[in-house]
């Protein structure tokens, strides 16, 4: 029983895993980054509940900056899936 693999049919294959490792190695720095940085936050706001405001609005600026490397994976991803 031979199969018919053509040179498209590869080229999909490649993206398709290209778009799995990318969304893998790009979901993996923010995932760290993002739950670093709320343990930090944590952290700190049990040493001064006094500044957890200060301490939440600064932690969650950090991670939406942190999270637009994610975004990036993602359109990445989603170009090898639909335009390759």
């Amino acid at each position: 029983m031979a199969f018919d693999v053509s040179g498209t049919d590869l080229v999909r294959a490649a993206a398709l895993l290209g778009a799995g490792i990318s969304m893998g190695f790009g979901a993996i720095g923010p995932g760290i980054g993002e739950g670093f940085a709320a343990g930090k936050a944590c952290e700190g706001i049990a040493r001064a509940p006094e500044h957890a405001n200060l301490l939440t609005r600064t932690m969650l600026v950090g991670q939406a900056v942190s999270e637009s490397t994610g975004i990036y994976a993602l359109v990445v991803a989603l170009l090898l899936i639909f335009v390759v």
